[in-house]
């Protein structure tokens, strides 16, 4: 698909710039002609109101052309009877002849025989008809020459539009490709953390089925396919949110919200899920901070990162959150014990389906909750990141605060 992409772009591309380019050459090469055109009528013109005075046309001006002519004098009934010109053989009345009757046939002023390169130029006098001829070699030698040049600039030119189109499809289609990367990849791992969890259901259901599974196993049996049935509601209500994301179907009511007592509320709720792991959770706020945002989306980052802290935490450490005020932003802060990420780790921390720990697959986390939230920090305008100094593992979150009072929560 990404290449058909790709080759429609280069083909819309060239399409274009080869409509303009004929469009603007094809428009120099008419104009060039109708000017040329112009300038040998305007000559012949000078040259019948003085007819057989070729000595007073004066020095051409530099804009001005002069061009291989003869003139020929006519009788009232059209009799032939002088011609007078320094660049042609006018010995051959016949064929002098034979250019007239050519010009006296045509109803028009002016015109061309073709057939021998010539232009003509009728002008009425008392006396008879006077004739001016001017040779058009040049003005077509001129003109093909000109043709050719503009050919050549034109295929040098596709070309080169060509090498260009070419590198800026790759450049255009390079979201494109990537969203398309990223589309399949969220499908092989949704479908790898799906499988596992059907299987579990799939084997457990077959040994409730079994007549020698005693009551107490099937009451085990069905308590496992429970507990996958729960994680993969947890998996798709993730994969829904992510969705909502990418289709820019999440919907976010942004108002004043005080950031403090959300935070302040979502560590207690977490206070007895830490003490229940024989864990700490100690947390600093500051009070009177307010941001304008999503307070449903804001308590899910919270939820997200605590819940990231008590799952990855090592056993009996203490989980740290501090709020505070920095200039006319604040910073969330989010502290655990445990091995450190590794500077690899931190850069593909917040991608989808990621864990640094794949040892940990099974413990209901699916590399979806970091992506979510890093999808709520941004639609706030905000920044998250995460270092690992001293034992701990900190995520941070920065945010532009509406205001803050002086004071701490703990």
């Amino acid at each position: 698909m990404i290449k058909k992409l790709r080759i429609k772009f280069i083909c819309v591309i060239m399409a274009i710039v080869m409509v303009l380019l004929g469009t603007i050459l094809g428009v120099v090469i008419h104009f060039t002609g109708q000017n040329m055109e112009m300038q040998s009528i305007s000559m012949m013109r000078r040259i019948a109101d003085r007819p057989f005075q070729l000595d007073n046309l004066g020095k051409p001006r530099d804009d001005e052309v002069r061009l291989p002519f003869f003139t020929v004098q006519l009788g009232p009934r059209g009799e032939l009877i002088a011609a007078s010109g320094g660049y042609f053989d006018l010995s051959d009345w016949n064929y002098i002849q034979e250019i007239v009757n050519g010009a006296l046939l045509s109803d028009t002023e002016s015109g061309k025989l073709n057939e021998h390169n010539l232009r003509y130029l009728k002008s009425v006098s008392p006396r008879g008809y006077t004739i001016v001829f001017s040779d058009t070699t040049t003005e077509t030698a001129t003109l093909k020459n000109m043709v050719y040049s503009c050919l050549a600039v034109f295929f040098g030119a596709m070309a080169v539009f060509l090498g260009i189109s070419i590198f800026l499809s790759r450049w255009v289609i390079r979201p494109v490709e990537q969203a398309w990367d990223q589309q399949r990849q969220f499908v092989a791992d949704a479908s790898h953390e799906l499988k596992t969890p059907l299987a579990v259901i799939m084997a457990n259901a077959e040994l409730i089925q079994n007549e020698d599974t005693s009551e107490t196993d099937r009451r085990s049996f069905s308590q496992n396919i429970l507990s996958m049935t729960y994680q993969m509601r947890s998996l798709v209500e993730n994969m829904l949110e992510m969705a909502r994301v990418d289709n820019g179907t999440l919907k976010m009511k942004f108002y004043p919200v005080d950031f403090s007592q959300l935070v302040s509320d979502a560590a207690l709720s977490f206070q007895l899920l830490f003490e229940e792991k024989g864990m700490g959770l100690q947390y600093a706020v500051q009070d009177g901070i307010s941001l304008n945002g999503s307070e449903q989306h804001l308590y899910q980052l919270l939820d997200v990162l605590l819940d990231n802290a008590l799952k990855y935490s090592s056993p009996c450490g203490t989980v740290h959150i501090q709020l505070n005020q920095s200039g006319r932003n604040c910073i969330l802060s989010v502290s655990s014990p445990g091995e450190p990420i590794s500077r690899e780790d931190q850069k593909n921390i917040f991608k989808r389906f990621y864990r640094a720990d794949k040892a940990r697959a099974m413990n209901g986390s699916y590399g979806l909750g970091l992506a979510i939230a890093e999808s709520i920090v941004e639609a706030h305008k905000g920044k998250i990141w995460t270092e690992s100094a001293n034992g701990y593992n900190t995520f941070f979150v920065l945010f532009a605060s509406v205001s803050a009072e002086s004071g701490i929560h703990i």
